[in-house]
């Protein structure tokens, strides 16, 4: 009974993976991207902005390639988003770099 447990189970699975798209996944995982790139921007010990520069990059290279195969408002979006993202970036750079006030 368990082996036909399994195997009902099994091909559960392969026909919820044959029913998703790779846009959609694509787009879900650049909102996770787009997300973790805003997280590593955080002031603190968190902060990571070689991290953040790849969310950036990860957005500038693959957001191009759901042109057709998502939704427009999603696109831009993303767009948006990583342009939020990079003005974010440049801050944090800024905030980080030794001030030149500093007496010395």
């Amino acid at each position: 009974m368990a082996d036909a447990a399994e195997t009902q189970e099994e091909r559960q699975l392969r026909e919820a993976v044959a029913k998703l798209r790779i846009g959609d996944l694509l787009a879900q995982t650049l909102v996770s991207v787009a997300s973790l790139g805003f997280a590593k921007l955080e002031p603190g010990d968190a902060r990571d902005l070689e991290q953040a520069r790849v969310a950036i990059e990860a957005l500038r290279a693959l957001a191009p390639v759901l042109d057709g195969a998502a939704d427009e408002a999603l696109l831009h979006d993303l767009d948006g988003a990583r342009s939020s993202l990079q003005l974010a970036y440049a801050r944090a750079v800024e905030e980080d770099r030794p001030g030149d006030d500093q007496p010395g």
